[in-house]
């Protein structure tokens, strides 16, 4: 069964710690991406603990280097308007992305027809066509990640479709228990990226945070996150409450 390899576990005292944290090592991932191949490719998360991350990054990122060698993408994004209180894209232009001088052509959100969440994910798997490749997939620079406590990351959800896509990068998914559409990254397109950083915070996330790095059976090697092989060794940035049960376990 496939799970996350060699995981390097970081943990920090608390959420605020960890975005900042974060923030700086992906300011200098890019400055050393940058160097190497001119472009810092990026796949963004949704939630309250990445948003934490794109606020540091507008504080502290103007004197880290230039915005305009950035390329921002998505991992998945939910089939609303881009102005959606909903919307990924919109959080993070709120919290980032329009405080800082990256020109609109660098950034690449997912969902241009709420309507055609099947067209939009061909689309978007089309527009990653100009990315290098590896096994078939677009690489990215860097992919952040989230876990939702039911073992969901991205929009990769229990029991949906999108789990068996295998031929593809990008795909629409219904999910169920949220009544809505959504694009994602599909798991082959997760696993290429040259760095997988999972963000994960509060005690609600620390059982299943346990169960994805260490399965104790079927039914936690079937989470979502517990699913993805990554081809490089990911990173969990923990603050300690999600990491609370590693910790009681001896992990940390």
């Amino acid at each position: 069964m496939n799970h996350p390899r060699e995981p390097q576990l970081r943990i920090h005292p608390d959420p605020e710690e960890l975005a900042a944290t974060v923030a700086s090592e992906v300011l200098d991932l890019a400055a050393r991406c940058i160097r190497a191949h001119g472009v810092f490719r990026i796949a963004l998360a949704g939630g309250r603990t990445p948003r934490a991350l794109y606020e540091h990054l507008a504080q502290i990122g103007p004197g880290h280097g230039d915005w305009s060698h950035w390329e921002i993408f998505y991992g998945d994004e939910r089939c609303v308007p881009q102005d959606d209180l909903d919307s990924n894209h919109r959080m993070a232009r709120e919290a980032w992305l329009d405080r800082v001088p990256i020109a609109p052509e660098h950034i690449h959100p997912m969902v241009t027809d709420p309507n055609d969440p099947a067209g939009d994910a061909r689309r978007y798997g089309a527009h990653l066509s100009e990315l290098p490749r590896r096994e078939g997939m677009p690489v990215f620079d860097l992919v952040l990640l989230g876990l939702g406590p039911d073992g969901h990351t991205a929009s990769l959800f229990p029991g949906t479709d999108i789990l068996a896509v295998t031929d593809r990068p990008v795909a629409a998914v219904y999910v169920p228990e949220k009544d809505n559409w959504r694009i994602s990254l599909t798991r082959p397109a997760l696993e290429q990226a040259d760095a997988l950083w999972f963000l994960v915070t509060g005690s609600d996330k620390a059982d299943t945070v346990a169960r994805v790095l260490h399965p104790a059976g079927a039914e936690d090697a079937a989470l979502p996150a517990a699913l993805l092989a990554p081809a490089r060794p990911p990173v969990w940035h923990l603050d300690r409450d999600a990491a609370r049960s590693l910790i009681a376990d001896g992990g940390d």
